[in-house]
Parts: C-alpha cells; sequence; structure tokens
C-alpha cells in the first residue's frame, strides 16, 4: 500500500503542518508502515496498532519533544517512532545495532523516558512536572499508561501523590480492555470536549469560591450541584478520589473525539493532574483473521500477504511448555500446590496449568510485589504455592521476597523463567541479575537446570523441598533436544555431578552453559588438554565436597554461568580463596556476563559477545593452559552420565 502522506513527514512538524481532514489517512498509513515494519522484525504488534489514533493527535496537538510524551509500556512506541524521525531505522527493531523495541532515551529525543517495564510512566511524569515548574518551564507531560500497566501499585502510588501535588500532569489510560469500559458514543464524547473546555474550568473554579461564602444551607445546594457537574465526568471514580479530574471515556480511534479534548487540556491554563480515558482495541486494524487471545501482543515475523508466523528452527519443546507440564504432574500428586503469576499466564506456561486446575492459579495482575507476599500468606497456611515470573520481572518483588520470604524462612517456590539473556527484547528484559539477589540470601535454595530433563527434575525438587524458600530459573526458548523423563525425581539438596573426568582442566558450569562447556572440552580434548566437565546444579548451597575435589585434582578452573557479576562464580571464587585452594597455584577464573548492560542481539550473538559461548570458555581454558603437544596428551576419558560427586 501506498503511503504518501507518511512519506511525506520528515520531522515532527510536518505532522503539524497537516490539516485535520488528512489525520485518518496518515493514521492508516501509519498502521500499514507499523504492520510492514513487524513483519519483518517481529515484535509486539498489537499494543501499537491499538494507539495509531492516538499517537497521531498526541504529537499533532502538543509540542513534542519539548512536552515530554512517556509511553507506558515502551512496546506501545512503535509508531511513535515511525513518526519521529526514525522510519528509515524501523526494520532495525531489535536487531544487533537497532532500534529499541522500547522507548530509550539515548535514541531519541522524542523518548524522554525509557520503558520496558510497566507502571513507572506517572512517577516519572510527575518527577519532570515537578522539574519543570520550579525551573520555571511551561510545558507539559502526558503520560501514556495502558495495556495493562495500570493494574500495577506504583501507578497508583503515584497518582496518589500526583492527586495532592497540583502539578500539571496528564494522564492518558489508554483502555484496550473492552470489557472493564463504560459505553463509548456521542454523548460522551460531547461531556468530554465540554468539561475539558476552558469555560468549563471557569464555572467550577468559581462555584468553589461562591460555595465556600454561602450560609450553611446554600452552600449545601451549591456542592449538590457541582457534584451533580462533576458526575458528568467520573466523580465517583478512583481516579476522581484521588485528586485526578476524570474525563471520558472517549473513542481512541475516532480523531473527532481525540482532538477537541487534547486540544483543549494543552490550552487550559487550569493546575492539576488530568486523567483522560481513551478506550482503545488491542491489534487494531489487523489485516489477518483468526483469534488471538492476547491481540497479536508479541510476533514473530510474518508474511505481510498471508499472515503466516514464520516458525522457529527446530520443534523442541520450550522450557516454559516442560516447567508447566511438569507442575501439571506435580499438582496431580499433591492438592496442596498452586500457581501465582503477574499478568503472564501464557508467557510463564500457568495458562495450561490453570485449564487443567482453574481454582488453583492466580493471576494477580501486573503487581509482582503483591504476587511474593501473597504467596508468602499461602504458604503461611500450607499451601506449596509456586510463583512463576520472569526474573526481569522478580526484581519488582525483591523486598517482598526478602522480608516476607526469606526472612520468615516461608517455603515459596520461586518458578524464574527467562533467566540469562533474552535476545530481541535487550537489556530491559535481560534475566541476568537473579542469581546475584538471590544467592545472598540466607536460606535460599537455587537450582538450575542444564536441560530439559533437569528442569523435570527440579521441579520435583522444589515441590517436595518445604525447609524454606527455593528457586529454579530456566532459559527462554527451547529445550536441547534430550529425553524427557515420564516423572521427576527429587534431587538431594545442593549437590552436583560431574559427566566427565580429565586431569588438567576442571569447567564447572552452571545451568545451560553445560552444553557450551561440553562442546569446548571435545575441542580442548583435540589439543591435548584432559578436561573434567561438572554440573553445579545448585547455585546454592553451594556443593563444596566437589568444589574441593575439582580444585585439588586440576590444574586450572572454569566457573561458568550466564549471569552478572555476583553470582555463582563469585561466591565459589569466595570459597576456593577462604579454603586456601588459590594458595597453591590452582588457576581459577570466573566466566561471568560482562559488567555491563547487553543490548538487544539474537541469544547467540549476545552470549558470544560475553564470552560464555564454546568459544569463549574455550579461548579463556586456552589462556590458562600451556600449550600440550600430542604426546604429552593425556588420553581422553571417559564420559560419565551419572551423578559423581
Amino acid at each position: 500500500m501506498r503511503t504518501p502522506l507518511l512519506d511525506y513527514i520528515k520531522e515532527i512538524e510536518d505532522v503539524r503542518r497537516l490539516s485535520e481532514a488528512d489525520l485518518p489517512q496518515l493514521a492508516n498509513e501509519l498502521r500499514t508502515a507499523t504492520i510492514s515494519a513487524v513483519s519483518k522484525t517481529g515484535g509486539h504488534l498489537g499494543a501499537g496498532l491499538g494507539v495509531i489514533e492516538l499517537t497521531v493527535a498526541l504529537h499533532y496537538v502538543f509540542s513534542t519533544p519539548e512536552d515530554r510524551l512517556i509511553w507506558d509500556v515502551g512496546h506501545q512506541a512503535y509508531p511513535h517512532k515511525i513518526l519521529t524521525g526514525r522510519r528509515d531505522r524501523i526494520e532495525s527493531l531489535r536487531q544487533k545495532g537497532g532500534l529499541s523495541g522500547f522507548t530509550k532515551r539515548s535514541e531519541s529525543a522524542f523518548d524522554p523516558f525509557g520503558a520496558g517495564h510497566s507502571s513507572t510512566s506517572i512517577s516519572a511524569g510527575l518527577g519532570m512536572a515537578v522539574a519543570s515548574e520550579m525551573q520555571g518551564i511551561p510545558r507539559n507531560v502526558i503520560a501514556v499508561i495502558g495495556d495493562g500497566a495500570m493494574s500495577a501499585g506504583m501507578a497508583y502510588e503515584a497518582m496518589n501523590n500526583a492527586g495532592t501535588s497540583h502539578n500539571r500532569l496528564i494522564v492518558i489510560l489508554n483502555d484496550n480492555d473492552m470489557s472493564i469500559s463504560q459505553p463509548v458514543g456521542a454523548m460522551s464524547s460531547y461531556l468530554s470536549r465540554l468539561i475539558t473546555s476552558q469555560p468549563y474550568h471557569s464555572i467550577r473554579d468559581l462555584m468553589r469560591e461562591v460555595a465556600s461564602h454561602f450560609p450553611a444551607e446554600l452552600e449545601r445546594t451549591a456542592r449538590r450541584a457541582k457534584d451533580a457537574a462533576r458526575d458528568l465526568m467520573g466523580a465517583n471514580s478512583v481516579f476522581s478520589q484521588l485528586g485526578f479530574t476524570h474525563i471520558g471515556p472517549i473513542d481512541g480511534h475516532d480523531m473527532a473525539h481525540l482532538l477537541p479534548v487534547l486540544k483543549n487540556l494543552r490550552d487550559s491554563r487550569s493546575h492539576g493532574p488530568v486523567l483522560v480515558h481513551v478506550v482503545t482495541e488491542k491489534g487494531h486494524g489487523h489485516p489477518f483473521a483468526g483469534p488471538s487471545a492476547e491481540k497479536y501482543h508479541a510476533v514473530p515475523k510474518f508474511d505481510i500477504i498471508t499472515g503466516t508466523q514464520q516458525k522457529s528452527g527446530g520443534n523442541l519443546p520450550s522450557y516454559t511448555s516442560v516447567f508447566a507440564n511438569s507442575l501439571i504432574a506435580a499438582a496431580e500428586i499433591d492438592p496442596k500446590i498452586v500457581a501465582i503469576t503477574a499478568a503472564m499466564p501464557s508467557g510463564t506456561g500457568l495458562d495450561k496449568v490453570k485449564a487443567r486446575f482453574p481454582s488453583r492459579v492466580f493471576d494477580v495482575g501486573i503487581a509482582e510485589q503483591h504476587a511474593v507476599t501473597f504467596a508468602a500468606g499461602l504458604a503461611c497456611e500450607g499451601m506449596k504455592p509456586f510463583c512463576a515470573l520472569y526474573s526481569t520481572f522478580l526484581q519488582r518483588g525483591y523486598d517482598q521476597l526478602v522480608h516476607d520470604v526469606a526472612v520468615q524462612n516461608l517455603p515459596v517456590r520461586f518458578a524464574i523463567d527467562r533467566a540469562g539473556l533474552v535476545g530481541a527484547d535487550g537489556a530491559t528484559h535481560a534475566g541476568v541479575y537473579d542469581l546475584a539477589y538471590l544467592s545472598c540470601l540466607p536460606n535460599m535454595v537455587i537450582m538450575c537446570p542444564s536441560d530439559e530433563a533437569e528442569l523435570v527434575h527440579m521441579v520435583a525438587t522444589a515441590a517436595a523441598y518445604d525447609d524454606g524458600p527455593s528457586a529454579l530459573r530456566y532459559p527462554r526458548g527451547e529445550g536441547v533436544g534430550c529425553a524427557i523423563p515420564d516423572a521427576g525425581e527429587v534431587l538431594e539438596i545442593g549437590k552436583g555431578r560431574i559427566l566427565r573426568e580429565g586431569r588438567d582442566v576442571a569447567i564447572l558450569s552452571l545451568g545451560t552453559r553445560l552444553g557450551a562447556a561440553s562442546e569446548a572440552a571435545d575441542r580442548l580434548e583435540g589439543d591435548g588438554i584432559s578436561v573434567t566437565v561438572a554440573d553445579a546444579r545448585f547455585a546454592k548451597p553451594l556443593d563444596m565436597t566437589l568444589i574441593d575435589q575439582l580444585a585439588t585434582n586440576h590444574k586450572a578452573l572454569l566457573i561458568v554461568e550466564e549471569s552478572s557479576p555476583g553470582g555463582f562464580a563469585a561466591h565459589v571464587m569466595t570459597y576456593l580463596g577462604n579454603a586456601g585452594h588459590l594458595d597453591g597455584g590452582l588457576k581459577a577464573r570466573a566466566l561471568c556476563l560482562p559488567d555491563v548492560f547487553i543490548d538487544h542481539d539474537s541469544q547467540q550473538g549476545q552470549l558470544a559477545f560475553a564470552g560464555v559461548d564454546c568459544d569463549g570458555i574455550y579461548a579463556a581454558a586456552r589462556k590458562v593452559m600451556p600449550k600440550l603437544s600430542a604426546k604429552t596428551a593425556s588420553p581422553k576419558s571417559e564420559k560419565t552420565s551419572a551423578g559423581k560427586s
């Protein structure tokens, strides 16, 4: 489809030079360009399609980037990126060296606040509004919060603060769930235009002033009249009770509804926060028929003509699905097992568990803090809660994890999905800090499966372990293709295993780096270097017997993990030092992720950059070992599959 109006847009002022009559066509062309871009890159599609008209209207009415426009969550912002000078790079979205899949301050002046996680916009916007007022800079600050982000407690904490601040802040609630919305129509649109107009604000202020001087009876009458007027704009809503002027709902796909309201808000001289309730349809205008439970929330690359989605290279089960099936198997046996997620039932596999046990799975919304303490409460009463969260989202519930779970030694099981690098979602979603922030907590048991079979065993182990909190962390994507056992085996807590034995170099791997470690060992054996490969299985408690054995019987020890500094390797190195193993010439090296935020790329590209792929492990081993000739090389040892420590 041709996009003549969008082709004309070279800078944001070009949008404002258009007539209002042209804006629906521009929106249609922007929708086409968004679909075309995501078909080539994959990514979050539905949320962006739902805010096409709103995006055009906001940039048309407000003087961005001087007026601050914050998108929450940032995956709504693909159309915004196209309009703000990044159309020529939009097909680099989520690719190495390309545009971020979220808003990013370093990418554009039009992205005043980075947002990968949700529900931060009102807090950030209030900060910007207060800073602008303190510096005497007149500007509008607009926070667009949607796609479930209003279910998080942080949004209400911010509104509670903003409602008493009297600073100018515009919050647009992008309500893309029609089931929670009031009817939208001409009367609602008319009232919204009326109550955002300058005359209305003047009348309201006059009524407030006059009513305060009335005798008691007349004052009550005046207040009833004022209350009746305020009822027209949702005065009894939670937003109004928090101190916001509540406008709407209005149709977020109709320029005739959006533009007058936004203009009135722009031109108003009133103070105090305003919330505009805009109703949109997630995935609006998607060209392909067929059901989509999440309204095309996130999609792989697809054929723009047929809509056929590009399938992954293999047909191996994902770690997420293996976890879900294992939890179902455990719940079949134990009626005390329950599961909690924070607005990610399909992402964590709990949708499958809920289909089997509808009364034993709880989706608490985007509220990780609540999810963790809710799980703690369940554990207090003898239930066996599995709190399934992405690693990057568990960060938001860390205080509750420490205070409400760990300090009380409650047996909450944390199923940590997307642990490790996550590819195209980049730094905001990388699950690389959980080992560091969990390993420092007393009583915590941390399990890291090296493949999908190990994950089955670790789910069974977590279900059986009731002496305190535990966590099992597993990566995004497919497993390695190993045979999956019919039933999980309960593992001995804190015990690793040796898979192959040598005498020159030992590689102690944690989690799914084991495959790369084994490949590196094969290459090293070809160079005449005898290698032991061990699977730690547990990041905590440490298998000190295994570590002693590896340190005593080898010239060098490599500790490999897909985690930030300060995690498993740091604890092993501390133990090696305190136990005296580093006093006698042992060459110990920690291979973890570098101390930087790793930008979006393929997962394999990120692992290579970090030096924890096969090549990186091999290179690290060669650095610590002198070159051995074939004549002096140790014979290759037999690989063993039995656990040995």
